[in-house]
C-alpha cells in the first residue's frame, strides 16, 4: 500500500503533469494534453544537460568499478579476518556522517585555498595541477569549480555502494575454480579475464545500479562543486521551484526514470539482482 499509493502514485502524478504545458503569457499550467514539454527537452541546452549528466554518471560508474575490483578482490581472497574487518569499517565509516557534511568538506578540500592545492604547492607540483585545470571543458579556476572536482566528489560519495556488491560477488567465487584455472596453465591475467571478471560481473552491474542512478539524479553535488552548468537534478529543481514550470520539470524527471528502466532491464539479464 505504501509503495502503491505514495511512491507509484507520485510517479504517476509526475508522468501526468509532464503532459501538461505552461502558458507563456500567464505563466500558469494549462492542464490539457500536450507534448510541448517533451519537445522542449530536445532543444540544444536541455540536450546538453541530459548528455552532461549521463556522461558523468557513466564515468563515475566506470571509475568506481575500476577501484572496487582490486580492493574487493583483496578483501575476498587475501585479507586476514582482522584486516577484512578494518577494510569493511573503512568502506562504511564515511556513510556514518552526513551527506551534506561530506560534500561541503570536499568543497573546502578542493578549493583554491584548500589543503589539496597546498599539498601540490608544497611538493612543487602546482604546475601539474594548473595544467590539469587548464584542460578545456573539464577544467576550471580550481578543483572545486570544475567537472574534475565534481567527478572526485561523486566518486568518493558513491564508491562504497560499488565496493560492497563487488566484494560479495568475489567472495562467492569458489577457490576450486581459481585453482582449476591455474592447474590448466592459465596465467594470472587470463584467470582474471576469463574466470574472475565474468563471475564478478553481476556484482559490478549491481553496484553500477547504485552509482549510476544516484549520480544521475543528484543535484546537491553539482550545485556545491563544479561550474554553473546544470545537471538533470538541478534543472528539475530550477524549473519546479524558481521558474514554476512544473510540466518541464516533470518531463526532465522522466528522463532518468526512462534511462534507469532500460539500464535495470539490461542489469537483470546479466544477473545483477542475484548479487544485491
Amino acid at each position: 500500500m505504501w509503495l502503491g499509493i505514495i511512491y507509484l502514485g507520485s510517479l504517476f502524478a509526475l508522468l501526468v503533469q509532464s503532459f501538461f504545458r505552461l502558458d507563456g503569457f500567464t505563466g500558469m499550467v494549462v492542464r490539457e494534453f500536450s507534448l510541448s514539454s517533451y519537445a522542449e527537452l530536445f532543444t540544444l541546452p536541455n540536450m546538453e544537460i541530459m548528455l552532461r549528466t549521463t556522461v558523468m554518471a557513466a564515468t563515475v560508474t566506470i571509475a568506481s568499478a575500476a577501484l572496487a575490483l582490486p580492493l574487493g578482490y583483496y578483501m575476498a581472497r587475501y585479507a586476514s579476518p582482522r584486516m577484512k574487518g578494518v577494510l569493511y569499517l573503512a568502506v562504511l565509516l564515511p556513510l556514518w556522517s552526513s551527506y551534506i557534511v561530506r560534500v561541503f568538506s570536499w568543497k573546502m578540500i578542493l578549493a583554491k585555498e584548500g589543503i589539496l592545492t597546498w599539498i601540490f604547492d608544497a611538493v612543487h607540483l602546482k604546475w601539474l595541477l594548473d595544467a590539469v585545470l587548464s584542460i578545456p571543458v573539464i577544467g576550471g579556476t580550481s578543483l572545486s569549480f570544475s567537472y574534475i572536482g565534481a567527478f572526485l566528489v561523486f566518486l568518493y560519495i558513491w564508491l562504497p555502494y560499488m565496493i560492497l556488491p563487488v566484494n560479495a560477488a568475489l567472495e562467492r567465487i569458489p577457490q576450486s575454480v581459481l585453482d582449476a584455472s591455474n592447474d590448466l596453465g592459465a596465467p594470472p591475467w587470463t584467470t582474471f579475464r576469463k574466470v574472475v571478471f565474468p563471475l564478478a560481473l553481476p556484482g559490478i552491474v549491481a553496484g553500477s545500479i547504485f552509482t549510476f542512478s544516484l549520480t544521475l539524479g543528484d543535484y546537491i553535488i553539482p550545485g556545491a562543486i563544479g561550474n554553473s552548468s546544470y545537471f538533470i537534478g538541478q534543472a528539475v529543481l530550477a524549473h519546479q521551484g524558481t521558474a514554476g514550470n512544473i510540466p518541464l520539470a516533470a518531463a526532465f524527471t522522466v528522463v532518468p526514470i526512462a534511462i534507469m528502466m532500460v539500464y535495470l532491464s539490461i542489469a537483470k539479464r546479466m544477473g545483477a539482482f542475484d548479487a544485491l
